[in-house]
């Protein structure tokens, strides 16, 4: 297994062979050197509340997920949010916040995020596509640069919450995002899953992840689960909990389960359209899960927020 990349022990364990960062972690270049963290610092010093949406599997809803976060912080209009989508070979997010064909500027601060609202801003590599076709043909380093530069150079200033969409495993994209942010801070990742165990297995690769890099876990979202048809009432399992689901793995590897969210088309509707699905569905049941995680998404960062405030 994965030393962890501040390890002394980083690059050079057995487990580390064949790994594509083990040159980085062997020279102790994994991380940002001290002129980079001084930058990120001073960029992101404004942002009191970051939160990463992470999942092993792909197609869990982890973007979909993420666009609802950011819509349900950013109803509070006293609330800055900004969501940063670091998903660089399927960026998702311009097209679910209704931002698709849009164009990052730049200032004499920075890039400027591509504001939804006056309150919600949005960064993605899909602002500097010509098309949306286009497909991103990157290697690692390439991808871990304009990361840096997403967290570095845009002006994002002063966020409430930063919500930050990766794309699924435990690779490159998420080792630079956690690694970049740790010369500021995290509150902590959420993690999307789905009820069947061949999402499960890939999310407790997610969750050895963060231990591993000793990034805290808000808890998981168990996405896709179950659906009541509008008509008869009944309930159907879609994607059958056959190992006991996201609650029977958050209790044997003792981490939160945030809430579940039913299946609802409206959603994929909404995403399609670029439109917020709790503002265009307020009476549906997966509205009012998305709601409940919500509020127990902000309540911890607050309380990680005090707890770091009395260890200053």
């Amino acid at each position: 297994e994965c030393p962890g990349t501040g390890s002394a022990q980083a690059g050079r364990a057995a487990a580390c062979q064949g790994c594509p960062n083990q040159g980085l972690c062997a020279a102790g270049a994994a991380g940002p050197d001290a002129a980079e963290a001084a930058e990120l610092r001073e960029r992101l010093r404004a942002v009191r509340h970051t939160v990463l949406v992470l999942s092993g599997k792909g197609g869990v809803g982890k973007s979909t997920f993420s666009a609802a976060l950011a819509h349900g912080l950013a109803a509070d209009e006293d609330k800055q949010v900004a969501l940063l989508d670091i998903d660089i070979c399927g960026p998702s997010i311009p097209k679910m916040m209704g931002l698709e064909g849009e164009q990052v500027h730049q200032s004499g601060s920075g890039w400027s995020p591509v504001y939804v609202e006056e309150n919600l801003g949005v960064m993605s590599v899909g602002f500097l596509l010509s098309s949306p076709d286009d497909a991103v043909i990157w290697r690692g380093p390439k991808k871990n640069g304009l990361i840096k530069q997403f967290l570095r150079d845009v002006d994002w200033g002063e966020l409430d919450y930063l919500i930050v969409d990766t794309p699924p495993g435990t690779s490159d994209e998420h080792l630079s995002v956690v690694q970049y942010l740790s010369a500021t801070h995290i509150d902590g990742a959420v993690i999307v899953t789905t009820p069947q165990e061949v999402s499960l297995q890939d999310v407790r690769k997610e969750i050895n992840f963060c231990h591993k890099v000793k990034l805290p876990i808000i808890g998981v979202v168990e996405n896709m689960s179950g659906f009541v048809c509008p008509k008869c009432k009944n309930e159907s399992q879609i994607f059958p909990p056959t190992t006991g689901g996201a609650e029977k793995m958050c209790q044997s590897l003792n981490v939160s389960l945030l809430g579940k969210v039913p299946l609802d088309p409206q959603i994929g509707k909404s995403c399609d359209r670029g439109q917020s699905f709790l503002s265009e569905a307020p009476e549906s049941p997966a509205t009012l899960s998305y709601k409940n995680i919500i509020q127990r998404i902000q309540e911890y960062c607050e309380q990680h927020h005090c707890q770091e405030e009395k260890m200053i």
